[in-house]
């Protein structure tokens, strides 16, 4: 593996900044700091945070200076400084407001978007890079003075519950209220703990933003930019939380990198979902389940009985043999297109009824301040203000094309505790037992909406394998793309590296036999065009969700049967039926089954040799998965032989 190393290497922060000492650095704290925010900052003792900071207003040149400690005084003041700023706005519903992003970054600027490295260091295939002393000119030409007339807020957070061992702090400094006042729900600010977690943990991250002018005309010029080796991110002249709320994605990056390269084997940090799902006799089982953003993932997070998060997990092997995750985070930024009352009663409740903190972004705001979306089932209004501006009912952009309602990566921002299902359990350093991990994305014609790996490496193979078509959630990318673990922008090294860690966590001879994984397929974009009809609407329902997955936790605990193929294990009809009937009350006909369960094997063999193809280009890549994916193609070539091209379920042995 390659290991990061900082030997020779620059800080670049540092390098500009050029504070060299404790008392350098309260130098620079007595000249923008008055004597409040100084009583807040000497309060933090670790050097290199002090240091970190202090080079930070020395490049960004803020008029002032603000310490968040998090309290209510605080998160006021923040909130109102949007709403001076104009980064928000207020809603008719109370504690509600909106803020607008510019109209060319609705979502992540990937081809912006790049890894610090030297020529040396590897970094993932699927990724931009950019050497180091290019960064270090293009942060001093774009940051230097950047905060000029500004505040900047700097806040003290943690990524996971305080006292968790894959918990990991983070610094967030910024020009935008918009960012601080999101942080502020949807991470645990850790201020008074800072220090403490630091010294347990031996490392912090580091984030430094500021939207600059806000200007439409600057973002050919925005850029995001990850330090690995220094664990910090440079961003500037860019409003999307996606660039901008570092705390987020950018360190997510990190987290992976520490995962793979420093505790291989024994941690992972995903792109994943945590939910519990009620057994017989309210037994609860943990899931982890990963999706690309735009995919489902937040629905099927909220499908769950119990509640801990919707986006990101890290997780570890515990000394009991068990996986235990916690979510890093401790609100959700969701997307909202199709959030409604049928399929998210739960997030609606939150969205329409007063008593809850929203941040709302890039929806459609009326004359009456009510904020609305495609796909709410709602009645909308004729005309109002969204994301490029005033809308009207049959407004078209410059290429004719219709500007819709709102949106597609319209978001909302609400603290994970405003959910009636959510589970103090994210607050529990310990973690949760997982026992079920799922794999998702958009396919619309390839694989059954529920299958099971037959062992862990199947189910590492599952993972690796994900295929989806774009969504919203990034600018400029179209079509059905591979997203491997959904994670694949994330990933900031050799996907090899990365799915050899995968192997040997899934894998660890340390977990014990009652707590081994059940690793799964989901997928709920089936449509009926693609299994002989002539529609291209989804085969079954939205809240048929809660049904694979009451299937998979009964699966966990051998309460089901199941038909082996050579991709995984599909669910049994009576068994499904029985579960339609019980979880969401509906009767589920065999006609349907044989539609999502049928198996067509050229459709699942060109996406083999699609995934064979792809990972042949990689260096590094684990030769266990060329093996099962070469076993499973074989199985497959000699049923085509046998029984055709299409295998209903009725043809698998039964176990």
């Amino acid at each position: 593996m390659n290991m990061l190393k900082t030997v020779n290497d620059i800080d670049i922060i540092h390098e500009l900044g050029k504070i060299d000492s404790e008392d350098s650095a309260t130098a620079i704290f007595r000249k923008y700091l008055n004597d409040d925010h100084m009583t807040r900052i000497l309060a933090i003792k670790h050097p290199e945070v002090l240091k970190k900071i202090a080079d930070a207003i020395v490049v960004c040149n803020p008029s002032s200076v603000f310490i968040n400690t998090s309290s209510l005084q605080d998160k006021a003041w923040i909130k109102n400084l949007a709403i001076e700023n104009g980064d928000e706005k207020p809603l008719s519903m109370p504690e509600h407001t909106i803020h607008f992003d510019l109209a060319q970054e609705q979502g992540r600027i990937v081809n912006r978007t790049y890894y610090i490295a030297n020529p040396e260091d590897e970094i993932s295939t699927l990724a931009n890079r950019m050497d180091r002393s290019t960064a270090l000119e293009q942060v001093r030409s774009n940051m230097w003075g950047i905060m000029q007339n500004k505040t900047m807020i700097v806040g003290f957070y943690m990524r996971g519950p305080i006292g968790s061992p894959v918990s990991n702090p983070a610094l967030e400094i910024t020009s935008s209220a918009y960012v601080c006042h999101s942080a502020e729900l949807l991470y645990r600010n850790a201020y008074a703990e800072f220090d403490n977690e630091i010294e347990h943990r031996g490392h912090f991250f580091t984030n430094i933003h500021s939207e600059g002018l806000n200007r439409q005309e600057d973002l050919p010029d925005a850029r995001v930019l990850m330090d690995r080796k220094f664990r910090t991110t440079y961003s500037w002249k860019c409003t999307y939380a996606g660039n901008t709320l570092l705390l987020k994605k950018g360190n997510h990056r990190f987290a992976v990198d520490k995962a793979v390269y420093e505790n291989p084997g024994q941690e992972l940090s995903e792109h994943m979902f945590i939910t519990g799902i009620n057994g017989p006799d309210n037994r609860v089982t943990w899931f982890a389940g990963a999706a690309p953003s735009g995919c489902g993932k937040t629905t099927t997070a909220m499908a769950g009985n119990v509640f801990i998060g919707d986006d990101l997990a890290q997780m570890w092997i515990a000394d009991d043999g068990s996986i235990r995750s916690v979510n890093p985070e401790a609100g959700i930024f969701g997307i909202v297109e199709d959030v409604n009352l049928e399929g998210d009663p739960m997030l609606m409740k939150i969205l329409r009824q007063p008593g809850k903190e929203v941040i709302w972004s890039n929806v459609l705001v009326d004359d009456n301040n009510i904020p609305h979306w495609v796909g709410n089932n709602e009645p909308t209004p004729d005309r109002g203000i969204n994301f490029q501006g005033e809308w009207f009912e049959g407004k078209t952009d410059e290429n004719n094309k219709p500007v819709p309602l709102s949106h597609p990566n319209s978001r909302c921002t609400v603290r994970s505790d405003c959910l009636d299902n959510y589970s103090y359990e994210a607050e529990n350093p310990k973690g949760v037992l997982t026992r079920v991990f799922t794999y998702s994305g958009r396919d619309a014609d390839t694989m059954p909406p529920v299958w099971v790996a037959e062992d862990s490496n199947a189910g590492v193979v599952i993972g690796a394998c994900i295929v989806s078509a774009a969504t919203a959630t990034e600018v400029g990318v179209t079509g059905v793309k591979r997203a491997p673990w959904a994670n694949a922008p994330f990933i900031p090294g050799s996907l090899g590296d990365y799915m050899d860690c995968q192997f040997k966590f899934f894998g660890n001879d340390q977990i014990k036999q009652e707590n081994m994984p059940v690793m799964a397929g989901l997928n709920y974009f089936l449509t009926d065009k693609a299994r002989g009809g002539n529609s291209s609407k989804l085969i079954g329902e939205k809240r048929d969700v809660k049904v694979w997955l009451s299937w998979l936790e009964r699966y966990a605990h051998h309460e089901v049967g199941y038909l082996m193929t050579p991709i995984g294990n599909l669910p049994k009809y009576d068994d499904l039926k029985k579960l339609f009937k019980q979880i969401i009350n509906k009767e589920y006909r065999k006609d349907l089954y044989l539609k999502q369960f049928s198996l067509y094997l050229d459709n699942i063999m060109n996406r083999i040799d699609l995934q064979q193809n792809a990972y042949a280009n990689e260096k590094g890549v684990p030769p266990i998965l060329f093996d099962i994916l070469g076993r499973q193609k074989e199985a497959l070539l000699i049923l085509k032989e046998t029984h055709g091209s299409i295998i209903e379920p009725g043809i698998m042995a039964s176990a």
